[in-house]
Parts: structure tokens; C-alpha cells; sequence
């Protein structure tokens, strides 16, 4: 987000909009990936009882992830070009 001391708001409204569209995309990826693995759409309902657990858990980590995942590095990429600088290190 902007700097608290009155930085400039676009690199954070750009970083908005690129982990916005990071997260749309990714998770399209992740229904057609779902689908062309098992066979069936993924679940939309979680909490339902007519969805195994063992589909509910495997559907919420991977969308979590993978969406999370695609929103931290459009961000980060987003921010670092409108700032013009790349990243310092990797952070693993």
C-alpha cells in the first residue's frame, strides 16, 4: 500500500488492480486444471455434505495457494516496475 508519510498512491493502486486480475486469472486456471484432472467441476459449496472432505480440502488448498500465490507476484511485479526497481533479494 502507499507509504504512511504521504507516498504516492499509484504504485498501490496499480498493485491493487494487478492482484485483482492475478486472482481471476489464476483461479480460471485452476477450475480448468480441476477439471481436466478429476473429471468434474471443482466444488462450489465446500461446506456441503454431499462434497467429500477429502475434494473440500483439496479444492480449498490448492485455490488458496495458487490465488494467493498469483496475487503476491503480480503485485510485486506491478510495484517494482512502476517504481522502477527490481527486487532486492529473494525471500524465501
Amino acid at each position: 500500500m502507499a507509504k504512511k508519510d504521504g507516498g504516492d498512491i499509484g504504485p498501490a493502486i496499480a498493485g491493487l488492480v494487478a492482484g485483482l486480475a492475478a486472482q481471476y486469472v489464476m483461479r480460471k486456471a485452476l477450475n480448468f486444471a480441476w477439471t481436466r484432472a478429476v473429471g468434474e467441476e471443482p466444488p462450489t459449496d465446500v461446506d456441503s455434505p454431499d462434497v467429500t472432505l477429502g475434494r473440500a480440502l483439496g479444492w480449498a488448498v490448492m485455490a488458496g495457494v495458487g490465488t494467493e500465490v498469483a496475487r503476491v507476484l503480480a503485485v510485486r511485479a506491478a510495484r517494482a516496475k512502476l517504481l522502477g526497481a527490481g527486487p532486492k533479494e529473494l525471500d524465501v
